[in-house]
């Protein structure tokens, strides 16, 4: 037992590196873990305290158990099934692919990455690149919404830059869960969105298994009252228009929120209400316009380039910062809508004879949203000069006045309060674009960039009282 063993200075080494790495897992990692753990539940509990909507224990749940609990879920587990015996395969291996769909939806959200690093960033982008206004239709609605409600804000898709916008804007009411789509899943930004809390989800998945793997997580996230923030219209606007509804995340929601058509839900008080919010985006400049519009025009989807040349412009913007030669983009403006009920819209329309309560809440939705676009100054001279033509500055002026007060019901946004001024700022970034073109103390629409009027046009167009309409032709 008192024997000398001699051993290789190599092994040595290897045998100290296990024992340290042995003593490390077993005793030190644990309370290390622990230790951070509880302070990162103290940076929790205070800032729930500054937060009109607390941060849900789901949301905070680690990534790991998540996944263990969705894949574990008997809607899956059928699923699973389902999909072995559909396949022809075993079901262990069906089991592993329901594993991976869960691991690509599920996100590790980050409460320190969120609220000290992604609502500074957002605010500093937002506000380095447009002049920003919030408002609000029915803030006191807001405010007399069920504590324990279910949040979600639905939004028109305008730019990707809607993200980064409604992100800063609604930092003081919770963090917001964003659904997004396979653009975003390079790395290592698919590791900073999963941060921040958003989900992954393919956009045309024909896979039934990876459809209730989703489900599955939507209903568990709306049972669990984490605020979630989604688009209705499931991408990018081309036109610039309002889109009609696509129901697939809407749908599970519903599903989640009242599995029965909204009969019980509406008259079980212990059930969480899921209430939707609109959120309604304009901008005087949107980035990706000319691709959008090259989009609409090609009849496709398919961007070449999308998250990457915001990026690109932002860049390009540093540097003209950097030379002292920068304007930022105009006005970006948003918008809070009246708030829905999901069980109050459920319960009014139990008699109804529709058969989707899905399709219903899209559409009212939609509605919701398209009446708290804001009226920016550059949408309403794109409308003018399309309805008009070439005017002078002073007939745009007068114009955009006769326009606003007829637009009584809409959130028409004045440029400190100024109708000379918003002209000006109207024309000045359309005379930068080369969407008009001067001639003597004529502006004229330039008839190669019709396309991209228009698109700043329809996000207003809707809002322009049929009267006009009539009155304008007659």
């Amino acid at each position: 037992m008192r024997e000398t063993i001699e051993l290789p200075l190599w092994l040595f080494v290897l045998i100290l590196l296990f024992a340290a790495v042995t003593f490390a897992s077993h005793f030190l990692f644990p309370s290390v873990r622990w230790f951070f753990r509880r302070r990162l539940e103290r940076a929790v509990a205070r800032l729930n305290q500054k937060l009109e909507r607390p941060i849900e224990p789901f949301k905070l749940a680690r990534r790991y158990d998540m996944i263990q609990r969705l894949i574990y879920d008997p809607e899956v587990a059928r699923a699973v099934a389902a999909h072995a015996a559909a396949e022809g395969i075993p079901d262990n291996v069906a089991f592993e692919q329901a594993r991976r769909y869960a691991r690509e939806i599920v996100p590790s959200f980050s409460a320190f990455a969120y609220f000290s690093f992604a609502i500074r960033l957002a605010r500093w982008l937002s506000n380095t690149i447009y002049r920003v206004r919030l408002g609000y239709q029915d803030e006191e609605a807001l405010r007399r919404l069920a504590p324990n409600a279910t949040l979600v804000f639905v939004m028109n898709h305008r730019s990707n830059m809607d993200y980064v916008l409604v992100t800063y804007l609604a930092a003081r009411r919770s963090a917001l869960s964003y659904a997004v789509g396979e653009w975003a899943r390079v790395w290592p930004l698919s590791r900073l969105i999963r941060a921040m809390g958003a989900y992954f989800i393919r956009r045309k998945s024909r896979n039934d298994l990876y459809r209730r793997v989703l489900a599955a997580y939507m209903r568990l996230a709306a049972q669990g009252g984490a605020t979630q923030a989604m688009f209705p219209e499931g991408g990018l606007s081309l036109d610039g228009a309002l889109a009609e509804p696509r129901l697939g995340l809407l749908k599970y929601i519903v599903e989640a929120g009242a599995p029965l058509g909204g009969q019980r839900r509406a008259t079980d008080p212990d059930q969480r209400d899921v209430v939707f919010v609109p959120v309604a985006l304009n901008y005087d400049w949107v980035l990706e316009d000319k691709i959008l519009t090259s989009a609409a025009r090609a009849g496709e989807r398919r961007f070449r380039a999308r998250i990457g040349v915001v990026m690109a412009k932002i860049l390009r913007q540093l540097w003209l910062w950097m030379t002292g030669r920068y304007h930022r983009f105009g006005y970006a403006a948003v918008n809070f809508g009246r708030p829905l009920s999901l069980q109050d819209f459920a319960a009014s329309r139990a008699e109804s004879q529709s058969q989707s309560l899905s399709q219903d809440l899209g559409q009212e939705l939609m509605s919701r949203i398209g009446e708290a676009v804001p009226v920016l100054p550059v949408p309403m001279a794109a409308w003018l000069f399309l309805r008009h033509g070439s005017m002078s500055s002073a007939a745009l002026e007068h114009r955009m006045r006769a326009l606003g007060e007829q637009m009584a019901n809409a959130s028409v946004h004045h440029p400190r309060a100024s109708l000379a001024y918003a002209g000006e700022a109207a024309l000045r970034i359309l005379l930068k674009r080369g969407m008009v073109s001067r001639q003597g103390g004529l502006y004229l629409p330039v008839t190669e960039k019709r396309d991209l009027l228009a698109f700043y046009a329809n996000s207003i167009a809707h809002l322009v009282p049929d009267s006009v309409l009539v009155a304008e032709e007659t």
